[in-house]
């Protein structure tokens, strides 16, 4: 499994949304000043893409050192929270950064390095409002029945349709998302989530193991049956800890391979 952390703090959930908080604990001052930060960036007071005010004005506004703050600053610019640009500032981390694009997409071809072969082609092939299951619902935090948005998707590299995307999405947040709302994206879906539904993803778990081609996957993907494919299971969360996206894919590994960098 692969993990990266965000600290525990206490969650307050959009109105809209019945999920549950786990319980504040003790920590360090500057702990607490980057839990302080990252809610600033959950209720939107700093959006993707935007500066947040600087260290000096952060201090002044938190009544801690200059060196508290920079230390909270540090710690989610090492998490890909925030960008620190030299000369002009530090930014909330967006997906619409090339380098943050391919943060999440493990997936490399087997000459080159992510985004080489250029963006990829999607193919949406449904997006729909169903009820969650048990285990979609225990997956994003959510309770057997309640409405979520499925979609499904394929994605291609120089024509050769290599990953295919099952996405499920608590149907609140996301209302008015469609597939033509996805297909006509040009640009990454984390992207669109930030932009258009207010969501960003933060950090991810996954799980992994290899799977053979069955029918309709072979279909899809047009490979022969019982070829391997790799099985990958995600969960997505945004901001304090929040699930919002479980994503199970499918991925050919005959011209790409699964790159992940340990820590």
């Amino acid at each position: 499994m692969t993990t990266m952390s965000l600290p525990t703090a206490e969650i307050l959930p959009p109105s809209s949304d019945k999920r549950t908080s786990a319980t504040p604990s003790f920590s360090p001052l500057y702990q607490q000043i980057k839990s302080m930060l990252l809610n600033s960036m959950r209720l939107g007071e700093w959006k993707p893409g935007e500066a947040i005010p600087s260290e000096m004005e952060l201090a002044t506004r938190f009544h801690v050192s200059q060196g508290t703050v920079r230390k909270a600053i540090d710690d989610l610019s090492a998490e890909n929270l925030l960008v620190r640009r030299q000369g002009k500032g530090t930014f909330v981390a967006t997906h619409a950064e090339q380098q943050v694009q391919f943060r999440f997409l493990k997936l490399v071809p087997n000459s080159g390095t992510p985004g080489s072969e250029g963006p990829a082609r999607r193919d949406i092939i449904q997006c729909r409002r169903i009820s969650a299951s048990a285990d979609i619902a225990r997956a994003l935090a959510l309770r057997t029945g309640d409405a979520v948005l499925q979609a499904r998707r394929v994605l291609s590299f120089v024509t050769t349709p290599t990953i295919l995307e099952d996405i499920w999405l608590p149907a609140a947040p996301f209302k008015g998302l469609t597939a033509e709302r996805l297909a006509n994206h040009q640009g990454p879906m984390y992207a669109l989530f930030e932009t258009e539904f207010n969501v960003r993803m933060v950090r991810a778990e996954e799980k992994i193991r290899a799977k053979p081609a069955t029918e309709g996957l072979e279909k899809l993907l047009k490979v022969a049956h019982g070829t391997p494919l790799l099985s990958v299971e995600r969960i997505a969360y945004t901001y304090k800890d929040l699930p919002m996206e479980l994503r199970r894919g499918y991925y050919r590994t005959d011209t790409h391979y699964y790159h992940n960098k340990l820590n």
